[in-house]
């Protein structure tokens, strides 16, 4: 079954022969000192989060077994595998089952877990009554694993393979980041995300604050540790720098690799520089210990390679039709030819990457066969292993079983609340190219649906393109599709595009209750260019209409929602009536998440018109519901909206610092990221010296004229911060003209207007003017204050005024009857320059 090769034979011989004795005993542990020390310092002293990362092979397990070894007190430990089934917290369930014996008294919140640990139901509380919401539902369930967590300590929690772990584990980790359990360390271990590629534990761990989670990144060994390793496993005292050297070439220091080099070397004996000594690759190293093996024990091998690390005896003795004792003799000579260790709780591979040898020489045709008969045999398990048999069907080349159990498998993740993983079972099947186009048309609107909230979007994107480039697809699909792809565009960050789809999508939506909503994010005035405020009016009212034929509170709510979102933008006061009478309504109550993101709409509203008093209780609002619902997608956006606040406020210390780390860990809500770097280039722009304060209201007197900005210039100001300035706010105005996002995009011309006033009038100028042009094409006159005044300056340090009066008499007219307070006070500092 396993096809044996070729030796490869090395050059390199050595003057003199080196004789290692046979290895006795483990290979010995060596190096990882700083990190040893590290992980020791930071787990005395809980609470604690710490993410190991590295190469596959580089010694992550075998760095926290030293740790784990030396560390008193209470382990939990959970390990992920490579073919996860749609289940949330399985990794943290199968922890949390090691220490159940020691549960004390629990949280009633804990309840919640007890369908999901039926063995424990007898130390779990109540199940609580169930939840309308199920993103309030996944956030109880998050509560009940802290609440158990916290139960268990003082403990350590350690995770292994968190490069595998579903969606619900890593919403968790990223929880307890910012909601710490007292006296738990939690030490997670992970590969290194690759460069273009990422995991879902990277992304939910982007998503939370620089200082919540420590990462230790484990490196190759150096030259001096691959010495001392090969010196204790070869029982020499000094071996040749030669050997060192071609160890550390052939190896790369990779540490697994190194170790199964050398202990081939110590068990076979021989000159390990001579041409006739073991390869120095693991591949080579593997065939070796494979050479006494009979064909049986090879075919054994070979399966148990196709089955997993830890691979089942009676699923293997069904696969191969073999009796139990055949499989365990099998097993056990692998056992002691090397290849599987005995980890406590059976024999398993030592590592992944000695699986994936072993599978890689089973004969291609082999391989497909042994998937086959493993999904055949996984059938009759109940129940269905789905996400396991759309693994082996798919590797078995078999496109229609594999697609029928992947959207089981998407179908009982999403069931269960997890968006992500159903996306990526979803994703997996649009590979398939015989795919009639109904199930293709029908798995894309999962697709879509699910990856919304997931972290697919950048691979579902170009899905939902391609269908919708079909012009035989349905009427139907083509609005859902298409309503999919326009939000998924715009959470990119892709404002023109993601509104333009959505446009697009609204004449083929026929159910009331999905044209709402889609209507309703049409509604918005401040995110896209050239739609006028009229146009937004009237979707908002078509939006209403659609809201009262479905009969759907939801679809009601997020109407709603929009409309006093748009009002408030206009300066309709009548906004406020609409906003008290929401946050006062059990409908948005028991929509703890759409409460949230209420909130911060509104306050950023508030802060476009000019009430802070407003902004800062919504924001208020808005923050304690997100660390109430543990909803970390909308962490940054708290941050951004509360910063933007500060800057209004003009509480400028360390702001700059803030809004540059904000910019750094905000690339998962890239709309955030943009107005986020907006802020920033205008608060680089004050710091640079120019009086400019970001609003004419919060400005103070001395930036007001040219002699009051030069002396602070003079005084202050630096030719390189303003060049920095200049860079931020020109990189702002490019990416906002590039997406068409309209606030950000004002906002920077007009910061970069003042920037330029001393130096470039001419230029300053122009930038207010197409500022001014593109809010006139919205319609929101109140959002060109900051450009109008920018306007009245530059004319009236000319001595000629009048070149800016039909600009400051366009905002007089365009703010009229508005409640817009800021856009007033600079129509009354226009009115110094420019007087009526």
């Amino acid at each position: 079954m396993i096809d044996g090769g070729e030796d490869k034979k090395r050059g390199g011989g050595s003057p003199t022969p080196v004789r290692p004795e046979r290895l006795r005993g483990p290979v010995e542990f060596v190096g990882r000192a700083a990190e040893l020390a590290q992980l020791r310092r930071l787990v005395a002293t809980p609470p604690c989060l710490i993410l190991l990362e590295g190469e596959p092979g580089i010694g992550k397990s075998r760095l926290v077994a030293e740790l784990l070894a030396e560390l008193p007190g209470r382990h939990l430990v959970g390990e992920c595998d490579d073919v996860p089934e749609p289940f949330p917290l399985g990794v943290l369930l199968d922890a949390i089952r090691g220490g159940a014996d020691r549960l004390g008294p629990l949280n009633p919140v804990a309840g919640a877990l007890a369908p999901l640990l039926p063995e424990l139901a007898d130390v779990l509380p109540d199940v609580p009554p169930s939840l309308t919401d199920p993103a309030a539902e996944r956030h109880r369930l998050l509560r009940a694993v802290a609440a158990v967590l916290a139960a268990l300590s003082p403990a350590t929690l350690l995770l292994e393979d968190l490069h595998w772990a579903d969606p619900a584990t890593c919403e968790l980790l990223a929880y307890l980041s910012t909601h710490p359990v007292e006296g738990l360390a939690v030490v997670l271990t992970a590969r290194t995300a690759t460069p273009g590629s990422s995991t879902p534990i990277h992304d939910a761990l982007a998503r939370t604050p620089p200082w919540s989670v420590t990462r230790v990144a484990l490196g190759p060994l150096d030259a001096a540790d691959v010495r001392r390793l090969a010196a204790r496993t070869l029982r020499l005292d000094d071996p040749p720098q030669q050997l060192t050297a071609t160890l550390l070439d052939r190896t790369a220091g990779i540490p697994f690799v190194v170790e199964e080099v050398l202990r081939t070397l110590a068990e076979r004996g021989g000159d390990p520089l001579a041409d006739d000594s073991v390869p120095f690759v693991l591949r080579d190293v593997l065939l070796w210990r494979l050479r006494p093996l009979d064909e049986a024990t090879r075919e054994v091998l070979g399966a148990a390679a196709v089955l997993g690390m830890t691979p089942d005896q009676r699923i293997l003795a069904s696969v191969l039709s073999l009796d139990r004792v055949a499989i365990r003799a099998a097993l056990t000579a692998a056992h002691r030819a090397g290849l599987l260790h005995d980890a406590g709780d059976g024999l398993r591979f030592r590592h992944d990457l000695a699986r994936q040898v072993v599978y890689d020489l089973v004969p291609r045709e082999s391989r497909e066969w042994l998937h086959l008969r493993v999904a055949r045999v996984l059938e009759q398990e109940l129940p269905r292993p789905v996400a396991q048999l759309a693994h082996h069907y798919r590797r078995a080349g078999s496109g229609a079983d594999f697609v029928r159990n992947a959207e089981a498998a998407a179908d009982l993740a999403t069931e269960r609340g997890d968006d992500a993983t159903a996306a990526s079972f979803l994703l997996q099947t649009m590979d398939i190219a015989e795919l009639p186009r109904p199930v293709r048309v029908r798995l894309a609107a999962k697709l879509g649906r699910s990856a919304i909230d997931g972290l697919s979007q950048a691979e579902a994107i170009p899905v939902l393109e391609r269908l919708l480039a079909d012009r035989r697809l349905p009427p139907g699909a083509r609005g859902e599709l298409g309503l999919v792809l326009g939000r998924m565009l715009r959470q990119q960050g892709e404002a023109l595009r993601g509104y333009t789809e959505i446009e697009r999508a609204v004449p083929y939506l026929r159910a009331p209750r999905r044209k709402a909503p889609a209507l309703a994010v049409l509604a918005a005035p401040d995110t896209v260019v050239g739609r006028h405020v009229d146009d937004h009016l009237a979707r908002c009212a078509e939006a209403e209409t659609a809201a009262a034929a479905s009969g759907d509170p939801a679809a009601h709510l997020a109407v709603r929602i929009a409309r006093a979102s748009l009002l408030l933008e206009l300066g309709d006061p009548a906004a406020w009536a609409i906003i008290s009478e929401l946050r006062a309504s059990a409908d948005l109550a028991d929509r703890p998440r759409e409460h949230a993101r209420a909130c911060l709409n509104w306050a950023q509203g508030a802060l476009h018109a000019g009430h802070p008093e407003q902004a800062e209780a919504l924001l208020a609002a808005g923050r304690a519901l997100v660390d109430e619902t543990g909803y970390e997608r909308l962490a940054s956006l708290v941050e951004a909206t509360e910063l933007s606040l500060d800057r209004a406020a003009g509480r400028l210390d360390g702001l700059a610092e803030r809004l540059g780390r904000l910019v750094a860990n905000a690339e998962r809500m890239p709309v955030t990221l943009l107005d986020a770097r907006a802020e920033l280039a205008t608060v680089l722009a004050l710091v640079a010296g120019t009086g400019h304060g970001g609003t004419a209201a919060g400005r103070n007197e001395r930036g007001g004229t040219a002699e009051g900005r030069n002396t602070l210039r003079s005084t202050a100001g630096r030719r390189d911060d303003v060049e920095a300035a200049e860079r931020a706010l020109r990189d702002v105005v490019a990416d906002a003209r590039r997406v068409g996002a309209i606030w950000p995009l004002v906002q920077a011309l007009s910061a970069l207007a003042r920037l330029l006033l001393v130096d470039r009038p001419d230029e300053a100028v122009r930038h207010a003017a197409e500022a001014l042009s593109l809010v006139r094409g919205k319609g929101v006159l109140a959002w060109a204050a900051e450009a109008v005044l920018v306007l009245a300056e530059a004319a009236a340090a000319t001595g000629e005024p009048a070149r800016a009066a039909s600009a400051v008499a366009e905002l007089e007219a365009g703010i009229a009857g508005r409640e817009a307070p800021l856009a007033l006070a600079a129509l009354r500092r226009c009115r110094e320059f420019v007087p009526a």
